[in-house]
């Protein structure tokens, strides 16, 4: 009977795991209930003590379970049964961990919907004029910043906090605690797959690549940190990210939210004209167009198969929970700012 608990012990979490899946994809109204009851205190008990660490959890575990993996099936490879219990066990408590803290949220309300924004259309003079209105900003912070060390990331973690926990004020949807964000120490693991970022649901953390060029750092701290407060559209945590930069106390946090918002915004105004975009882009401030090339620079090292495999992967991962978009939904984020936009101006 032993040998059958890791087995058993599976199974259940399979079950559990299957059946939130399913209320939250199903019953109306499930998953906005767990996003504002339940994950809240997940991430204030869970993630508020793996906070404390100062390095990033899961990155480490992940290495001790390749190492003890490999280590458990040598010792144990003769035994297929006791390793194949051990296996359906701990991808049953993975697929209970992801559904908990990260894949009942992604059938939430967005958060684009508190906030009443007109999402429509837009035609190509309103987008040539948020572009413009971006290029405006970005030359007023625009400053050499330089490329924030290793020591210097855990003040920007603290200061992403503070920018997440001053756009909470405004909108109650993100008040309350946030975890510390943070680096991950082997950024090539991140950087291979050409992501600035990941929030990991198994250890509640937001993680980032800290050696990317370094007006990523700030936006990207606030993105991860978005989906801690249960909002995982990638589109939308773009939106949150821009908009606690660009309200943020700091000039760092300002440069780069605006810099973020005009590559987005920029990309889809060069698919529309072309010629107004480099018309814009000439206006931009040295600083500012160096950063973007030595950005095109830093992930043009990391372009390969591997890129490739991850970026298919991230796109079915996407689908898989409902976003239809794919990676292209990463896209709708200027029709967010594009209404934000219009309501302030």
């Amino acid at each position: 009977m032993k040998k059958h608990i890791p087995a058993v012990v599976g199974a259940v979490l399979f079950t559990l795991a299957g059946l939130l899946q399913l209320a939250a994809r199903n019953f109306s109204g499930f998953a906005e209930w767990y996003a504002i009851t339940i994950y809240p205190c997940i991430v204030g008990i869970y993630g508020r003590f793996l906070s404390i660490l100062p390095f990033s959890v899961v990155e480490l575990g992940i290495y001790i379970l390749v190492t003890g993996s490999i280590l458990y099936i040598v010792r144990h490879y003769k035994q297929w049964q006791k390793l194949l219990g051990a296996v359906f066990s701990f991808l049953g408590l993975i697929a209970f961990l992801f559904t908990v803290n990260c894949g009942i949220n992604y059938y939430r309300r967005p958060f684009s919907s508190y906030l009443n924004l007109d999402v429509r259309e837009s035609s190509v003079d309103e987008l040539e004029e948020l572009c413009s209105y971006l290029v405006d900003r970005i030359n007023e912070t625009a400053d050499d910043f330089g490329q924030p060390g290793l020591t210097a990331q855990p003040t920007l973690a603290r200061q992403g906090q503070e920018s997440m926990e001053n756009l909470g004020t405004e909108y109650p949807q993100l008040s309350g605690y946030y975890p510390r964000p943070k680096p991950v120490l082997i950024s090539w693991i991140l950087a291979v797959q050409q992501l600035c970022g990941i929030y990991s649901p198994f250890t509640v953390e937001a993680n980032y690549n800290w050696q990317m060029t370094g007006y990523n750092i700030p936006h990207t701290l606030c993105h991860e940190l978005s989906h801690l407060k249960g909002f995982m559209r990638e589109d939308e945590a773009n939106f949150i990210g821009y908009l606690a930069c660009i309200h943020s106390e700091e000039a760092f946090f300002q440069y780069s939210g605006y810099l973020m918002g005009w590559v987005h915004a920029g990309n889809a105004l060069a698919a529309q004209d072309r010629e107004r975009f480099m018309e814009l882009r000439n206006q931009l401030a040295p600083q500012a167009i160096e950063d973007l090339q030595a950005n095109n620079a830093y992930w043009n090292q990391y372009e390969g198969k591997v890129a490739e495999v991850a970026n298919q992967i991230n796109d079915t991962y996407l689908k898989l929970n409902d976003q239809t978009d794919g990676v292209k939904s990463y896209g709708r984020v200027v029709d967010l700012m594009l209404a934000y936009y219009r309501e302030q101006h």
